[in-house]
């Protein structure tokens, strides 16, 4: 079973040279502290920047450097600040490559959901449901069952959506799976320790499984 820096670590290999990708709340803004040196990315935040770079330790925190998530953050070399309107303005023309976000469903057909719970304050949708509608490619990162040992990979979402059939790839505690564009979740990859069986019971949508199943690879 795979922790939070493990998730993000394995959807860093997902992440391909010259890229624009917008990391979400939560699990994906860890994706930034594994990035290979040799690819060049820019990571992109709603709330108006290029550039982002992994957190920053304690000694080189600026208050003023935020993520849309409100989380200090760094910037790199030749990193600009620019109006959140713009921003959005980028994320709706399609200039975004790749969007990694955190969900608390997704069906399999795609679709997720992940801003709201009936009867919990929320503060907003933030900027998931342009995101969803604009990127060329999104991949979830996310737990593979409730705190109550529910499946959150379903056949239907229960929450309020915030796409339709829009996630392309899912990694989980678990395992790495493909959403199929004819419906189901492809298992690709389980993580150290985790059987397929384990898998196929904590899965409520249709799981595929075709041939072998490796353990993924952190080397």
């Amino acid at each position: 079973m795979l922790n939070k820096d493990q998730i993000a670590q394995r959807i860093a290999k997902e992440v391909q040279n010259g890229q624009y990708i917008n990391l979400g709340i939560g699990i994906p803004t860890l994706v930034a502290n594994y990035i290979p040196d040799n690819l060049e990315v820019v990571l992109q935040s709603e709330n108006g920047l290029l550039g982002i770079g992994p957190f920053p330790t304690e000694d080189k925190i600026d208050p003023d450097l935020i993520n849309a998530g409100k989380q200090t953050i760094t910037m790199t070399k030749g990193s600009v600040l620019f109006n959140s309107a713009e921003s959005f303005a980028m994320i709706r023309g399609g200039h975004v490559h790749l969007t990694i976000l955190g969900a608390m469903e997704v069906s399999e057909t795609g679709d997720i959901a992940n801003w709201k719970i009936p009867g919990k304050m929320v503060k907003g949708m933030g900027g998931a449901m342009d995101l969803v509608a604009s990127a060329e490619n999104i991949i979830v990162a996310m737990q593979h069952c409730s705190r109550d040992g529910k499946s959150k990979l379903l056949q239907k979402c229960t929450l309020p959506i915030t796409g339709i059939r829009c996630v392309k790839k899912i990694v989980t505690d678990l395992a790495v799976l493909d959403v199929l564009p004819e419906g189901g979740f492809q298992l690709l990859e389980r993580a150290p320790g985790v059987s397929v069986e384990e898998i196929r019971e904590k899965t409520e949508g249709k799981l595929i499984i075709r041939g072998e199943i490796p353990e993924m690879r952190f080397d």
